[in-house]
């Protein structure tokens, strides 16, 4: 196990979603981390809870849940919607939902061990056969980015896509994090865009900065973009949902059981199409459809 850059973040994710099988919802989340390096990540976890933060399992889990959520929407909309996902680390939403096909982007390294690991699970019967291209590409550049345009025009053929750039853009320098939140754009059948953010208003925020410290040690970039709601509703055209960790746990456990001052304030915005706002308002209640 590689224990440090981002694919480290990746091993996180998984193994506090998998602390939380009922929050999240991700009965996958644990099967990705390979069983030699299970102990070793568990207690890497542990380290990362005592040392920064205690509620990676509660954000990440929370971020999960929302996410797979808005897919499963976009899927009762359209089940002939494509998934395409930048910096899908060791994610399942192609696994856990119907996907006629999808296209994973992300580091050379994490989407070989995502292509292999993939492999290994399908071949064991621990996920189902599903049809994923896993990209490897540097999102930070124009190159890398109009790579993943054009495979994901590929794989739609006209078809709707479910964009989703999770735990990526705060990594990323600000003019490749915009570009990397618009992407779908491109597309040309983008039908909804979810995309995880840090706020600007939070850039001082205590444990935030305590985490970035903690990752910088194990060579995650230095640099951090933060994003506004205004600025999301600019770059998309649209309007935007955005949900930060208080509204996710009032969503899904019924109440705020830790502030989001004692949270990483990871906010998650989606931006649904002018088409599907519109198929939606048709199918509410009382439209008269």
């Amino acid at each position: 196990m590689q224990h440090g850059g981002v694919e480290l973040t990746a091993y996180l994710v998984n193994e506090s979603r998998a602390r939380k099988p009922d929050l999240a919802e991700d009965p996958l989340a644990g099967a990705w981390i390979p069983d030699g390096d299970r102990s070793a990540v568990r207690a890497l976890w542990r380290e990362f809870a005592d040392a920064v933060y205690p509620h990676d399992d509660l954000v990440v889990s929370l971020r999960g849940r929302y996410i797979a959520d808005t897919l499963a929407r976009a899927l009762r909309a359209d089940p002939d919607t494509v998934l395409v996902v930048c910096g899908a680390g060791f994610s399942s939403y192609p696994w856990l939902l119907p996907f006629p096909a999808a296209l994973e982007a992300d580091l050379p390294a994490m989407a070989a061990a995502k292509r292999r690991r993939a492999a290994e699970l399908t071949a064991s019967g621990a996920v189902p056969e599903r049809e994923v291209r896993h990209l490897a590409v540097d999102l930070t550049t124009a190159e890398g980015r109009a790579e993943v345009t054009t495979a994901a025009r590929e794989l739609a053929d006209g078809r709707p896509v479910a964009y989703v750039a999770e735990g990526v853009v705060f990594y990323l320098p600000p003019d490749a994090a915009r570009a990397v939140v618009t992407l779908g754009a491109g597309f040309g059948t983008t039908a909804v865009t979810a995309v995880s953010y840090w706020p600007a208003a939070a850039a001082g925020c205590r444990v935030l900065a305590e985490q970035r410290d903690w990752f910088l040690r194990r060579d995650v970039p230095a640099d951090a973009s933060h994003l506004t709601h205004d600025e999301l509703e600019s770059l998309f055209g649209t309007p935007v949902e955005d949900r930060g960790p208080e509204d996710l746990q009032r969503r899904y456990v019924g109440e705020v059981s830790v502030s989001e001052a004692d949270l990483i304030p990871e906010y998650v915005a989606v931006s649904w199409a002018a088409a599907s706002r519109a198929a939606d308002r048709a199918a509410a209640p009382g439209s008269g459809a």
